[in-house]
């Protein structure tokens, strides 16, 4: 007798699994629960991901690119003046960039530090030197039109006035140590390139939430021409910061905005959002860490259910086995049999898991649920994506997975003698 062929293997299969409906319902319910907690945390970390990196590139202003002198990073900390790129560096670098595809926008940038004072008390602060119009573009794309109808993060927006560059916008967290409100006065004492102190007066123009406990009371945003006036570094940036189109085209202009930057004789160094946002990089290693250790429970779980169950359907089938292989069934046709078998219990688990994935992200997306993340100042809201490609290799991974927890219990019996087989009770 030949093998039984593959239409009805999968018919037979099928009548299989609804011989004991309860164990097949049992089986297929801890995989599709299993199945669906997978997809849920990894939409959830998918949604994590986006957010931190809208808030990496346009919250913090980081851009998508960064421009600057080779040994800025390092040596330009104890000797700035000679690592900034000057005036004619920062004209000509953005007209050769200019007519790129995929870049928004070509900004010079300044960071500086010093005290803050209100008159009476002082603190340190951080601030960026910024020009207002290329501040208004970085929170053109931050929020979602779901988190702007929400209203979570108005207080993360802020604005610059390039007619009144001594308007800053300040941390909420330093407006409160310095006992401001807005349009009040303070002063800003830093050192210049040259080593000179150097102050000016601010008036306070709004305070923002800059979402990380760190940096929420130390941080400002100031304009450009306010830092170089500071700094006495006219017409000078540390760095230019481009905007692109899309974050996937990150890497690949990378490459080819340094090959054109190096091909016209420009020393400099581009860095990515990633390789300077170290809590994006910190954040996704964690999630990255218990997404693994999740999922092998998971998987392990899947194992030990498909495992048991095909057992004991083999055990009590093996007079069923016997009778097969007298009247002809190889032994192959067995091991088939039982194989597929598993295989559509674990995909219509798998099927079952996703539609019930489906519906707890849509409950989870509509009710509005919000949290404090560690280490963060304000609510952020607790939404799930589709995150279709780990949905799909999970998928795939639990389907053959399945397939394989019925091989060795199916080789096991159909291995065994015919008569000891049609005699077992």
């Amino acid at each position: 007798m030949k093998n039984i062929s593959l239409k009805n293997t999968f018919k037979l299969a099928l009548r299989g699994l609804l011989r004991n409906r309860r164990r097949s319902m049992m089986t297929m319910l801890a995989i599709a629960l299993g199945f669906s907690a997978i997809a849920l945390f990894a939409g959830y970390t998918h949604y994590v991901y986006s957010g931190l990196s809208r808030q990496s590139i346009h919250g913090e202003m980081i851009g998508h690119l960064s421009i600057s002198k080779r040994g800025m990073s390092m040596q330009g900390k104890l000797d700035p003046e000679r690592y900034m790129l000057t005036a004619k560096n920062v004209d000509s670098i953005t007209k050769l960039l200019s007519n790129e595809p995929h870049i928004k926008m070509i900004t010079p940038r300044l960071a500086l530090s010093g005290m803050a004072s209100n008159g009476r008390a002082s603190t340190i602060f951080i601030a960026e030197g910024i020009e207002p119009k290329a501040m208004a573009q970085f929170q053109e794309d931050f929020l979602t039109d779901r988190e702007k109808a929400s209203g979570l993060y108005e207080d993360s927006k802020k604005k610059l006035d390039a007619a009144h560059p001594e308007i800053v916008e300040l941390s909420q967290g330093l407006v409160e140590m310095l006992h401001l409100k807005v349009g009040g006065q303070a002063t800003m004492l830093v050192s210049t390139l040259s080593g000179q102190a150097n102050a000016l007066d601010i008036t306070v123009g709004h305070s923002f939430n800059t979402g990380n406990a760190n940096t929420n009371d130390k941080f400002a945003f100031i304009s450009l021409a306010l830092a170089r006036t500071l700094l006495d570094a006219e017409g000078r940036a540390d760095r230019l910061t481009i905007l692109l189109d899309d974050v996937d085209n990150t890497e690949l202009m990378r490459t080819h905005l340094q090959e054109k930057l190096n091909k016209s004789g420009f020393d400099v160094e581009i860095q990515t959002w990633q390789e300077l946002s170290s809590f994006y990089n910190q954040v996704q290693s964690m999630f990255d860490m218990i997404f693994g250790f999740i999922f092998s429970i998971v998987l392990t779980v899947v194992i030990m259910s498909v495992a048991n169950s095909m057992g004991m359907t083999v055990i009590e089938r093996t007079r069923e086995i016997g009778t097969l292989r007298a009247i002809g069934l190889k032994r192959s046709g067995v091991v088939r049999l039982f194989t597929v078998e598993s295989m559509l219990l674990t995909m219509l688990g798998c099927v079952v898991g996703l539609l019930i994935m489906l519906g707890v992200r849509w409950g989870v997306n509509v009710a509005d649920i919000t949290y404090v993340p560690p280490n963060s100042s304000g609510k952020t809201a607790l939404m799930v994506d589709l995150d279709l490609g780990r949905v799909m290799f999970t998928f795939l991974l639990m389907a053959v997975v399945g397939t394989l927890a019925a091989y060795m219990p199916a080789r096991r019996a159909a291995k065994k003698d015919i008569i000891d087989a049609l005699g077992h009770v």
